[in-house]
């Protein structure tokens, strides 16, 4: 194999990751009209994922040299999706993850790209059952490449600065070891379910509703226990105010976007209320159609799950570039699921991904108003300012220790939370925007 380029010609950044493009038959696109009447359901195809050990690069290395492990193979089953896992999820990947793919359609192998290393920031919070079930793997943000059947990858490990001089003479290896277990996971997200959007019938979709259904479905939700909103009740006898929620946009269920669920652990787990929402991008690439965004969802929800080992995918909703909303984590989308998206802070808050890389690339202006009309809903039905402060206790992460409290923007961005580029600085930057539109749809 070729030596390992650090800034290769033609290769493609995906970014630093917040947590994930396929070409396949063209699906229906997210926002079509429900399927004629009596048109025979059309079965889902599974997914699977290939997961394959790296090697070492070269067997003699010479002291001094960086640490690599890749792969090159040509016979591997049709894959749209990788990524690099390991067997401790406490350990970091020092260094730089590199692929490139064989299209199934055309033969002709890609450009080498970027996969994210800094994957850390994601996942169920320290000491809980989802973290500490024996199954979670440190692991690479997943990276959609288009539908492959051959693949070529290399790790190289970082120098550490300073390291090299401080061993100059030493004889001291200035570099880190790799983390241990290093396997490539090639991706399948299947297909077969074909995505219906916000106007479909349900179970498919839930469509849009106007103002006053939304606060008749919000006063059932109250009437039913479902909600903690102690902080907009009223005192018996004394009249209700009106709610401040937006409209109840539409949104992609679970089987609309054909999620396997025999794939996620059982049961669903609930925090106590929503106080807050994190805005992420998947880093996975902007390369993808939104007639695809279903694909995209079912790869990252298979490798969160599998290769990943979390109990579910780690988002409560996603986002694609056209405003489209899908139901992440099972569980409900009224209820205050537990999440996986912001280490240290999943609990009390919710988290919503941006299908994308949003560093250098700007996000659409319909994903950014799909962000500001769901917070609009889903924080209004816990009674929360867009616009306002909150309070979260960190449950230990780079940023704030385990039990902290912590004084934070009720929509914020991963980095807020957690050192990270997420959810990349062009979509950080619109967050400001979103505040000020979903209080606007609230009626604020």
């Amino acid at each position: 194999m070729r030596g390992f380029l650090s800034s290769p010609v033609g290769a493609t950044s995906i970014g630093v990751t917040c947590a994930a493009a396929l070409v396949l038959p063209a699906a229906l696109p997210a926002t079509a009209a429900s399927p004629r009447a009596g048109r025979p359901a059309e079965a889902a195809v599974p997914g699977s994922t290939q997961s394959l050990p790296l090697a070492p690069l070269d067997q003699e290395r010479t002291p001094g040299t960086a640490p690599e492990q890749g792969l090159y193979r040509t016979d591997v089953r049709h894959f749209s999706l990788v990524g690099v896992i390991w067997d401790d999820p406490d350990t970091a990947l020092r260094g730089a993850v590199q692929v490139r793919t064989r299209s199934a359609a055309s033969g002709a192998w890609s450009g080498w790209q970027d996969v994210e290393t800094h994957n850390e920031d994601h996942g169920a919070d320290p000491a809980t059952a989802e973290r500490s079930s024996g199954r979670v793997r440190g692991a690479t943000a997943p990276l959609w490449v288009g539908d492959s059947d051959g693949v070529d990858v290399r790790v190289r490990a970082d120098s550490v600065p300073g390291r090299a001089a401080a061993d100059r003479g030493r004889g001291g290896d200035p570099h880190p070891p790799l983390p241990s277990g290093l396997r490539l996971e090639l991706v399948d997200p299947g297909g077969g379910t074909t995505a219906q959007g916000p106007q479909a019938d349900s179970p498919r979709a839930l469509p849009a509703l106007n103002r006053r259904d939304t606060e008749r479905e919000m006063d059932r939700l109250r009437a039913e226990g479902d909600l903690d909103t102690a902080d907009d009740a009223a005192d018996d006898g004394v009249p209700r105010a009106k709610p401040y929620i937006g409209p109840r946009p539409g949104i992609v269920t679970r089987r609309g976007w054909g999620a396997d669920e025999s794939l996620r652990g059982r049961g669903f787990v609930y925090t106590k209320k929503i106080k807050a929402a994190f805005v992420h991008h998947t880093s996975t690439g902007n390369n993808y159609s939104c007639s695809q965004a279903p694909s995209v969802i079912r790869g990252i929800y298979r490798y969160h799950v599998k290769s990943m080992g979390w109990r579910d995918i780690g988002y409560n909703f996603l986002v694609d570039k056209c405003g489209t909303i899908y139901e992440g984590r099972a569980g409900g989308v009224t209820k205050a699921v537990l999440g996986a998206h912001t280490l240290g802070f999943n609990s009390n808050s919710m988290g919503i991904a941006v299908i994308g890389s949003y560093g250098s690339s700007k996000p659409a202006g319909a994903a950014v108003k799909a962000v500001a009309k769901l917070t609009a809903w889903k924080l209004g039905l816990y009674g929360v300012n867009p616009r306002g402060k909150t309070y979260l206790t960190s449950g230990g992460g780079n940023l704030y220790p385990k039990g902290k409290s912590v004084r934070l923007n009720v929509i914020s961005g991963h980095r807020d939370g957690f050192a990270t580029a997420c959810p990349g600085k062009r979509l950080y930057a619109k967050l400001g925007s979103a505040r000020s539109s979903a209080a606007r749809y609230q009626g604020r």
